[in-house]
């Protein structure tokens, strides 16, 4: 018999590796040549386009508020008129001796907007202290009491103003959007009916005509005498025109719910509400996370329309203070990119929130 010799088997190659930056970038940057001619070619338009941009923005920047040297200079940014217009774009309109109370006002509500995104805050102490800053806020931006002078809300503007008619109209639309939502599939034809053409009515016109709406029009159909606060009407118009586009998102998560789940709920004796409340809707509301929250943003966003209706709100109070000086005024460029980035901040926080949610809501399914 024939001795055999042992022969190893050939190792096997190593697992390629899934996750870190170079594995992300094989993945998604230069997954086939068509994407890394994409990724070539945008690489070499930054390449030309960034070094410009940053000598533009910063090497060749004048920063002093001196309109005269930036005119002199003339070759590179001027961002002597965010120093020399500050407090104009952030506070507006409101009395300058006194924007101490807009920037306190500020500063709780974004306070209150961090603590809300907290899991560990989510207790029952957190609604009180939602009305306490909330009474705070609109103490503060208002006077009147306290010692502090009188402000009226029309004098209201820059970043206070956009943070309140975002933060309200995010909050009370979302639950006028889910009894809508909920209307549109409901058996009865009144409600679905009524549902309906509330949501076809709004989305059929801009938000410029429903603010002008709400602003001119209404007060004409009041009684003599009564007059409601034309910040109050913007709000509500905001908060109405945003909960019409949310409860077609809801609407969306709600018919992709199986209709066996619904029935077995039935079955074991479930109410219409309890079946919606414990198991409709998480899922539902899971689903269609980051449709909710690109309406968030939208909402965010859209407060610049209010503009039209004499509420000076951050992009409104640039044009306010630029306009009325016309030593700055060629300057616009630079001032739109300062409120850009205040733009940019808050819905870059917020689409990093919708993505914690998302992993939130899904960890079931990574089971």
């Amino acid at each position: 018999m024939t001795a055999k010799t042992f022969e190893p088997i050939a190792p096997r190659p190593a697992p390629v590796r899934t996750d870190g930056p170079v594995a992300w970038a094989k993945q998604n940057l230069f997954a086939d040549w068509k994407t890394s001619a994409g990724t070539l070619m945008i690489l070499g338009l930054l390449l030309w386009w960034a070094p410009q941009f940053f000598n533009w923005a910063v090497v060749n920047a004048m920063w002093r508020p001196d309109a005269e040297a930036c005119r002199a200079d003339g070759i590179g940014a001027c961002w002597g008129v965010v120093a020399e217009k500050y407090r104009l774009i952030i506070f507006g309109r409101y009395p300058f001796d006194e924007q101490w109370r807009p920037l306190v006002a500020t500063c709780l509500m974004v306070g209150l907007l961090v603590i809300s995104c907290i899991r560990y805050c989510w207790k029952p102490w957190l609604p009180v202290v939602c009305v306490a800053v909330l009474a705070a806020f609109f103490t503060l931006m208002y006077g009147d009491t306290m010692g502090l002078t009188k402000v009226e809300t029309d004098r209201w503007g820059g970043l206070p103003l956009t943070i309140l008619l975002a933060s309200l109209s995010i909050v009370m639309a979302f639950p006028i959007a889910l009894v809508v939502a909920l209307g549109r599939r409901s058996n009865l034809p009144a409600i679905r009916s009524f549902c309906t053409i509330y949501v076809e009515l709004i989305r059929g016109v801009p938000l410029i005509s429903v603010l002008f709406m709400a602003s001119f029009m209404f007060p004409l159909f009041m009684p003599q005498g009564l007059t409601i606060d034309v910040l109050i009407r913007v709000l509500v118009g905001i908060t109405l025109f945003a909960a019409a586009y949310m409860a077609e998102v809801i609407r969306g998560g709600l018919q992709a719910i199986p209709k066996g789940q619904i029935e077995a709920a039935a079955t074991l004796g479930l109410s219409y509400w309890q079946t919606q409340f414990k198991i409709v809707l998480p899922q539902a509301l899971a689903m269609v996370v980051p449709g909710i929250m690109n309406n968030f943003i939208a909402i965010f966003k859209d407060t610049s329309l209010v503009t039209i209706v004499s509420l000076y709100e951050l992009t409104g109070a640039l044009g306010l203070a630029l306009n009325s000086d016309a030593d700055w005024r060629p300057y616009k460029i630079e001032g739109y990119l300062f409120i850009a980035m205040i733009y940019f901040g808050f819905c870059f926080a917020m689409s990093r929130y919708s993505l914690w949610v998302e992993k939130q809501v899904n960890k079931s399914k990574l089971r």
